[in-house]
């Protein structure tokens, strides 16, 4: 019987990190933590159980015992592993100036799927700002003659952010997060990044960090300028204990809300999995006998065949999962009384 699965954050000390994840009442190791990688199929992070009778496995070895049931019928059987990479980022300082190749791109030069992303802000500082595209009309040519002549930051379209936003950054698009802002992060299972610009420092040895200028001039989509970066969001009713938040759905995923106070049902029907990322609060996901309890800055994963299960707590969560348009998006939110205008603002986000 298959049951919600938690795993073993994998920490990353990045010179920009910081010590936020204390908040969530963990033993982290010494020094800073730019990074946790929640939940990983990929080499440079690879998740390993914490609870239950799969404990001690890594998330791999557990997919290929039984792709079918753990990933869903949606996915082919010798997929190998989930498409998703489920990070919480701490941005104590601001991150580099940086853009991720599609799947095309990256599937050429790099022998690996592109890095589409969107972030929720968790947490964020008075002020706090990051980058998501460039400024309207810029070009290549001209990007290219701002980084030759250190100039680029006058190109790029700076936002102002605060808790409860979210942003999504397609493949192409420049972007980087500033200081004193904490994500969630859902992206494709990736680690590639093209540096364009890393504000001239140097880490603790003097030395900087390698930029990556001519591919990432070729994976800048310029067109992207005048795109609306943030997603507000359509609410949708579940029952009286619980509201949610549909934030955007695209091939790669999809992003929901969850306001609970209290307890409601689900159910995978064995097509996908699905992943919950606990932002504030305490709660518990039960499936057959077996409960597992969560809290801030947790995340469960579901598996395909764990059928009906029961979430209950007081809590705000994240629900990620790999959508089918018209089954997960379309037909629940047009039920739930959604205009068409909602529902595709949710699609062409």
């Amino acid at each position: 019987m298959y049951y919600p699965i938690k795993f073993k954050p994998v920490y990353k000390d990045y010179i920009w990190g910081g010590r936020y994840f204390e908040k969530f009442h963990r033993d982290l190791p010494d020094g800073v933590i730019a990074e946790s990688w929640e939940l990983s199929c990929h080499k440079n992070g690879l998740s390993v159980a914490l609870n239950g009778e799969l404990a001690g496995k890594t998330l791999l070895e557990i997919i290929h015992a039984d792709p079918k049931n753990i990933l869903g019928t949606g996915f082919p059987l010798d997929c190998g592993e989930i498409p998703l990479l489920i990070k919480l980022i701490d941005a104590n300082d601001r991150l580099s100036v940086q853009v991720h190749p599609d799947d095309n791109y990256a599937a050429v030069y790099e022998g690996s799927l592109g890095k589409n992303e969107m972030w929720y802000i968790i947490d964020s500082k008075p002020g706090a700002k990051l980058v998501a595209g460039l400024k309207e009309g810029v070009t290549k040519e001209e990007f290219a003659q701002a980084i030759k002549e250190n100039h680029i930051e006058e190109c790029l379209l700076d936002i102002d952010v605060k808790p409860g936003d979210v942003i999504n950054i397609p493949a192409g698009v420049v972007h980087a997060i500033g200081a004193g802002i904490v994500i969630a992060e859902i992206q494709q299972t990736s680690d590639t990044t093209y540096r364009v610009f890393d504000y001239n420092r140097v880490d603790s040895e003097g030395i900087s960090r390698p930029l990556h200028l001519e591919k990432a001039l070729e994976a800048i989509d310029f067109e992207s300028g005048s795109r609306n970066v943030k997603c507000e969001g359509i609410n949708v009713k579940v029952n009286e204990n619980c509201d949610k938040v549909v934030f955007l759905a695209n091939k790669y995923f999809a992003c929901e809300r969850y306001e609970v106070n209290g307890s409601f049902s689900e159910k995978c029907d064995g097509s996908k999995f699905y992943i919950f990322v606990c932002l504030e609060g305490t709660g518990s996901i039960e499936a057959g006998n077996i409960a597992v309890d969560f809290n801030a800055g947790e995340t469960v994963f579901i598996p395909a065949a764990i059928g009906e299960y029961k979430v209950e707590g007081s809590f705000v969560a994240l629900k990620t999962y790999v959508p089918d348009y018209t089954k997960d998006i379309v037909e629940p939110m047009r039920k739930a009384g959604c205009t068409d205008e909602e529902i595709y603002k949710v699609l062409n986000n």
